[in-house]
């Protein structure tokens, strides 16, 4: 008989792991709190708009090209996806603005007009990135974070220098135009920490971003969870939605199934997607292996104020992906990371989907998504939030030229109380834990529990890290050490 396996959660993490288990031959039950499965990569409809709640890049598509290809897929079979051209826009002030290409080569052309020479120098450091990303993405992420030795190879021995300097400093060395250099920092902000204490080596975030592209699934990126689950139900997999987890049962120190609204589901295995500190308050205080003294002294990706807006008009001078770089990148990472508080001046990031895919907005009109990066446990209120909203919507008209504040249908939002509620997110922090030198690869929490047997976890605070591709990795991984541990 078949060993059973709890999975709880159901972001692309535990949609994954659920995926590789169930091929192994597990009897695989995942429970989702919610009423839909997909974790933060949830979806939202309104009068006839669609948004993402979560994630709405799609990079690294060869990362998913080769989690399908484990299946004997590929993405095409569930959804279809668009190369962005422009890939983004970056605003630096009104009518002042970047456009980032869909090619290598017009992007080099785009650098060189700003500044003279620096073409030359942005080919080298993208074959350098290029470089990294095929020792990372192809190697040393897919490594389950057991042990320091995992970083040592052939490769890395050679490069150690990248992991003691930062991506701010390499990139100043070589750009001095403030435009470019915000540019190539921008990237790794996906691994939730400033460039200034991010390892050199992530500049393979620069070749995701550059090389590879900037892609949209048709019908927004709630397409690629439910791809997954297709794939997961074809495999077996059974989905169990509006199932909170209140404890993970043990017997000793073995993990023994969960209590989802005060029944008992037995399991052999128990398997979180969830929050990992969320996880671990489900255990009795004596099986947890991280104090709260660990937690709170880990730099956490920021949380986000996100406003879901419908506008009654097609909006000018926008790009698919939009970002808005007017104000102080220092001033508001130190709002982030050293001293926590709301800025008075924030950066901020808009999508617009349906600029791409009409299935996103009522013809004639758009889909607005725009996201304020936050430090995590900041004051929640609705007033705050309606006095954000009308900070950056001021800035939008202004920088961009048009008036659309009177062109709003509905507004929704979703804060830090939000990501608390729904997804039980420590400290309301929206990507999980950043990806700094001393929180990379082993130094992270751990995919196996060191204290309960058959109790394993996987996602955004566990290897390789942040991010829609690090957590399809992640849950591989985590399945691939059920599967060379509890042997089915």
């Amino acid at each position: 008989m078949s060993k059973k396996i709890s999975i709880i959660g159901s972001g692309f993490s535990s949609l994954a792991a659920s995926c590789y288990l169930s091929k192994a031959g597990y009897d695989v039950q995942v429970f989702e709190k919610n009423d839909s499965v997909g974790g933060r990569a949830r979806q939202l409809k309104r009068e006839g708009f669609t948004f993402d709640i979560g994630p709405t890049w799609y990079w690294m598509p060869d990362v998913f090209e080769r989690f399908f290809s484990d299946f004997g897929k590929n993405s095409s079979d569930y959804y279809q996806l668009e190369k962005l051209d422009p890939a983004y826009q970056v605003y630096f002030g009104k009518d002042d603005y970047v456009m980032i290409p869909g090619s290598l080569e017009n992007i080099y052309e785009n650098f060189e007009e700003i500044e003279p020479g620096s073409s030359s120098k942005l080919q080298k450091f993208i074959a350098k990135a290029k470089d990294n990303y095929d020792i990372a993405i192809k190697d040393l992420v897919y490594r389950p974070g057991v042990s320091p030795l995992e970083l040592v190879t052939p490769e890395t021995a050679t490069r150690l220098s990248r992991f003691f300097t930062n991506i701010s400093a390499d990139v100043r060395k070589e750009f001095s135009n403030r435009k470019l250099q915000q540019i190539l920092e921008f990237p790794v902000l996906f691994l939730g920490a400033k460039p200034s204490d991010t390892p050199a080596f992530y500049s393979f975030m620069n070749y995701a971003d550059f090389g590879l592209g900037t892609w949209h699934p048709k019908g927004g990126m709630y397409m690629v969870i439910q791809g997954i689950k297709e794939l997961a139900e074809s495999l077996g997999v059974k989905f169990h939605l509006n199932a909170p987890v209140e404890k993970i049962i043990t017997e000793g120190t073995k993990a023994k199934g969960l209590q989802i609204k005060g029944d008992i589901h037995y399991s052999d295995i128990v398997l979180s997607g969830a929050d990992y500190h969320h996880s671990e308050q489900l255990l009795e205080p004596g099986l947890r292996q991280y104090s709260e003294k660990y937690w709170q002294n880990k730099t956490f990706a920021p949380s986000s104020l996100l406003f879901y807006v419908g506008f009654d008009k097609k909006l000018e001078r926008v790009s698919h992906h939009t970002l808005f770089f007017d104000s102080s990148f220092e001033d508001h990472a130190k709002n982030i990371y050293d001293d926590p508080e709301w800025p008075d001046d924030p950066l901020f990031y808009a999508s617009f989907p349906s600029i791409t895919d009409e299935t996103c907005a009522p013809e004639g009109k758009e889909a607005g998504i725009f996201l304020i990066p936050l430090a995590p446990d900041l004051e929640d209120t609705p007033e705050i939030r309606e006095r954000y909203f009308n900070i950056i919507i001021d800035r939008f008209e202004r920088i961009t030229c048009q008036k659309i504040k009177d062109n709003v249908i509905f507004k929704e939002s979703f804060c830090v109380k939000d990501f608390k509620e729904a997804y039980n997110s420590y400290k309301g922090n929206a990507y999980g834990m950043a990806n700094t030198l001393f929180q990379t690869a082993f130094l992270r929490p751990k995919l196996r529990s060191k204290k309960v047997d058959q109790l394993y976890f996987t996602g955004q605070l566990t290897v390789p890290g942040p991010g829609v591709p690090p957590s399809l990795i992640s849950g591989k991984l985590a399945a691939g050490l059920i599967s060379k541990n509890e042997k089915n």
